[in-house]
């Protein structure tokens, strides 16, 4: 069995309630829940002035001593007067190694989206990890997103985790696809904690956004059968972006490495 602490967190790009741009206070956040791995959406690339044109991704896998694996959602040439390309994306930190990466774009109009699948070394197996950010105003695109990212998973792959900013509840019926194959990890276990007060009537639903007064659980964790969830914690992020970032424990079991992992895209 092989254990280990994830953190999905949906970083604004890295803005909190305050309108300050501060990545310091992000990585300190993160430090302290100590994971193995960080799954991050709505990270920025050198891509505007409201982060500073800095690469979120980079700075934050150096400051934390993690690998990274990244996926632009949106991919533009560099404004007037800069050398580097404008991303945003999907980004997967890891203490783990990464023995590969792939960017999956995914269907549907508005703003591009992509998830990020990521296959990592455990001691008696690999993990594929699956980082997104779907669809805010399209039911039906995000059925069709769900719907896609249910089949990257292969028969005889790896045990998968599929984490991120969902932008439904995990009852809602474009997430069926989802439903189908993976658990719901909040649901899953017992061992659950929130940000909610200990006499509010929303304590114990896991809910994350927005950060200041959530009222839903979008940020989420699915788990394939071989993954145990041991515990699931809603951390407090009320002080770095609009959402609360999600832990969750878990305990892969062990299975046979499959032959071939996919192909490393960046």
């Amino acid at each position: 069995m092989s254990a280990l602490r994830l953190v999905t967190f949906n970083l604004h790009h890295g803005v909190g309630d305050d309108g300050r741009h501060d990545l310091v206070r992000v990585a300190r956040l993160l430090d302290d829940a100590d994971p193995d791995v960080i799954c991050l959406q709505e990270v920025d690339r050198h891509f505007a002035e409201r982060s500073e044109f800095v690469d979120q991704a980079l700075l934050l896998a150096e400051a934390l001593d993690r690998e990274l694996a990244w996926a632009p959602s949106i991919d533009r040439d560099p404004p007037g007067g800069r050398t580097e390309r404008r991303q945003y994306g999907n980004a997967l930190l890891s203490r783990l190694p990464v023995r590969s990466s792939e960017v999956h774009p995914l269907p549907g109009g508005g703003e591009p989206r992509s998830a990020l699948r990521a296959r990592l070394q455990l001691a008696g197996s690999d993990l594929d990890v699956v980082t997104t950010h779907l669809s805010s105003s399209s039911p039906g695109d995000r059925a069709a997103q769900a719907a896609a990212i249910a089949r990257m998973q292969q028969p005889g792959g790896p045990p998968t985790v599929v984490v991120g900013d969902l932008n439904a509840d995990a009852g809602a019926p474009e997430l069926d696809a989802l439903r189908g194959r993976f658990a719901d990890a909040w649901e899953t276990t017992t061992d659950r904690r929130d940000q909610a007060g200990r006499f509010s009537l929303r304590r114990g639903r896991g809910l994350t956004h927005p950060a200041r007064r959530p009222r839903v659980r979008i940020d989420q964790v699915w788990v394939s059968p071989e993954v145990s969830v041991v515990d699931a914690r809603v951390l407090d992020g009320s002080a770095t972006s609009d959402h609360h970032p999600l832990l969750v424990d878990l305990v892969v079991a062990p299975t046979a490495r499959p032959s071939g992992a996919p192909a490393d895209a960046g």
